[in-house]
């Protein structure tokens, strides 16, 4: 299975913050960045924010798809 290509996301936050989301993280046995995905998927659902579906790959660049 082919890995979807992430973003990078970058910014700062107050360090009690922060602490809390490495707290919560580590209580459902999930990375930091796992449990701020998930925190999103959450608000975007109780708040009917649409979230895209990746697009499935093309062909390799340069190549015609077959028939």
């Amino acid at each position: 299975m082919p890995s979807t290509k992430t973003a990078t996301l970058t910014f700062r936050i107050d360090p009690a913050l922060k602490e809390a989301l490495r707290t919560a993280a580590q209580r459902e046995h999930r990375s930091i960045s796992n449990m701020v995905e998930v925190l999103i998927r959450d608000h975007c659902g109780r708040n009917g924010i649409a979230i895209q579906a990746p697009s499935p790959p093309g062909p390799p660049e340069g190549k015609a798809p077959r028939s």
